[in-house]
């Protein structure tokens, strides 16, 4: 599977659906999608990699008919191996895991290309660079976490964009850089800068009245910037 570039032209704006109101997800979807966006973003926490529990593959799969929008799941669970079947037969476009779950990601990373979906690789505000060099022959997307994961609202990592740049320099022209947590407004033309295309953002979204107008203005931050 490809990402098609007409589709998914960065800057991409991903909403966290760690976000939205999960006692109306379908109508969360269909606002979202009916502002424009095709790229949703899944937080997946099971309460051991990270303190807290989000939601499974079987809530993914329950609204995967209800559009067709990119499904990116962000695997942020210790052993994401035991679990891959369930997120490809959910309808995941993308499966990203964490180098601090995965330390030698190349078999799990090929077994989800190898499905036919995008390979992705994330990697904590304190690990260093260096830990996931090896292995971005293997990623279509990198993640880098602006903070610490498992908590939604959390403050920006300014400090997080010199590995952007770093990867930047590092990854294939095809490898999308992906960013997540503290993204809005005031953070992601920095992060545009830095080489970002994909953008995780959550409150700066689902805070905001009108999903059209928050995405809309944060598309054009961050094509200024970039």
């Amino acid at each position: 599977m490809t990402i098609s570039t007409e589709l998914y032209q960065p800057p991409i704006i991903a909403p966290s659906m760690l976000k939205c109101d999960f006692g109306d997800l379908n109508r969360e979807i269909d606002r979202l999608t009916g502002a424009g966006s095709n790229w949703l973003h899944w937080d997946v926490m099971d309460g051991h990699f990270v303190p807290n529990l989000s939601y499974g593959a079987m809530v993914i799969q329950s609204v995967r008919a209800r559009t067709k929008a990119f499904f990116d799941a962000h695997l942020m669970i210790s052993d994401p191996e035991k679990y891959l079947d369930d997120y490809l037969k959910a309808g995941c476009d993308a499966i990203t895991i964490h180098i601090e779950a995965v330390p030698e990601p190349t078999a799990l990373l090929k077994r989800i290309r190898a499905a036919g979906r995008q390979a992705g690789l994330a990697i904590n505000p304190g690990t260093a660079v260096t830990r996931i060099e090896p292995f971005l022959a293997e990623c279509d997307l990198v993640l880098v976490m602006s903070v610490e994961p498992g908590f939604g609202g959390q403050k920006f990592k300014p400090e997080v964009l010199e590995k952007v740049r770093t990867l930047k320099s590092l990854v294939a022209p095809k490898t999308l850089l992906s960013i997540d947590g503290g993204i809005g407004a005031s953070t992601i033309s920095s992060a545009a800068e830095a080489g970002c295309q994909i953008f995780v953002a959550g409150s700066s979204i689902f805070d905001e009245p009108d999903y059209r107008v928050a995405i809309e203005n944060l598309t054009r931050l961050a094509t200024k910037a970039s």
